[in-house]
């Protein structure tokens, strides 16, 4: 690789090496000086990327959102508790399970993997029919997913044991392991948008009609991308289902949902950087005031806010952001490599081969 082709990757995949690396700074000063608490919320936050990610993979590159993404999360995070769960709990808390599944336990790297393709594969049943749709009626469609699932999960007591917590999962994801997942669903993110499926979708978003009657595909491409970003909620639905070690119906319903898009629209929907940006903010807003309502020690004297004060905080920083920048608060742009360090280094590099 020629120093000018060097240059130019380095342009081009600047907004996806930088959120990389600053993921990666925050996970290694977590495990060097952060405690216990520290790398926890570090981890959570690391499955909020990966949550809102897969959200972005479908919303951000159609701009039809999707209130039903959680449904694939809760799909994989009950597929691998059926894998990985107790032997002992299934055949008393689960007995409708098929004997392969009550009465065995897999790998959890198996049932990781199997768990996502369930997730991709419903994804991409439901939206052989739902990407038929378009605008609001795709949006409304997704969220009757959602509530055909909860209802659906709440009521199949043998199998999902209702409304109970599935409990006596394997507890094995790290912060080293929530990265890994983070890069791994940022770069799916990054390599669809930036395909020619990805780019004909984002067409479609400007202009739906323009953009067919261009001879865009919109119903592939969507199909394409919400597929994807089944897999990758799926992904999620296992991060979140192994970092707790218990699975609830109700954990994957309106509240996740509405958070998840709270930090999409804050960082800003239109672009991949938006994405990771807002579930940092909000991410840091939600852990701060969260702390505050659990009480505060000062002195002798503890101060503690009302609950419920975060979510008040979190819906007036959403107005005043929806208010003063209206695609958020990177505009719908990527990170880039600011314009004069371009220069310096095409100068330097030529001056280099000269």
């Amino acid at each position: 690789m020629t120093k000018s082709t060097y240059q130019d990757f380095v342009h081009r995949h600047f907004a996806f090496l930088f959120i990389s690396a600053c993921l990666l700074s925050a996970v290694a000063l977590s495990h060097l000086f952060g405690s216990i608490m520290v790398q926890r919320v570090v981890t959570e936050a690391m499955i909020r990327i990966v949550i809102v990610v897969g959200i972005y993979i479908f919303t951000g590159n159609s701009g039809i959102i999707s209130f039903g993404s959680v449904t694939f999360m809760a799909i994989a995070a009950y597929a691998t508790g059926w894998q990985t769960c107790c032997e002992i709990l299934k055949p008393i808390t689960m007995s409708g399970l098929p004997p392969i599944l009550r009465d065995h336990s897999y790998p959890v790297y198996v049932s990781a993997a199997t768990s996502v393709g369930l997730a991709a594969l419903v994804a991409f049943i439901t939206g052989l029919i739902l990407m038929r749709l378009g605008g609001l009626a795709a949006s409304i469609s997704t969220l009757a997913i959602l509530f055909i699932l909860n209802v659906g999960y709440s009521n199949w007591e043998t199998v999902t044991m209702g409304t109970a917590s599935m409990v006596g999962l394997p507890t094995y994801i790290t912060p080293w392991i929530a990265l890994a997942a983070a890069l791994v669903a940022i770069l799916f993110a990054w390599l669809f948008q930036n395909s020619a499926r990805g780019v004909l979708l984002r067409a479609s978003r400007a202009d739906e009609v323009a953009a067919a009657a261009c001879g865009v595909s919109l119903y592939w491409s969507r199909l394409i991308a919400f597929t994807l970003s089944g897999a990758v909620m799926g992904l999620a639905g296992v991060l979140s289902a192994h970092f707790l070690g218990t699975v609830s119906i109700n954990s994957y319903f309106l509240k996740l949902t509405f958070l998840a898009l709270a930090m999409l629209v804050v960082g800003g929907m239109k672009s991949l950087s938006g994405a990771v940006v807002g579930v940092v903010v909000v991410s840091t807003i939600v852990d701060v005031f969260r702390r505050l309502e659990a009480g505060v020690s000062l002195g002798e004297a503890t101060v503690s806010l009302p609950a419920g004060t975060q979510e008040l905080v979190l819906a007036g920083v959403m107005i005043i952001i929806l208010m003063f920048r209206k695609d958020g608060l990177m505009g719908g742009k990527e990170f880039r490599l600011p314009r004069d360090s371009a220069m310096t280094a095409g100068h330097s590099l030529n001056k280099e081969e000269d």
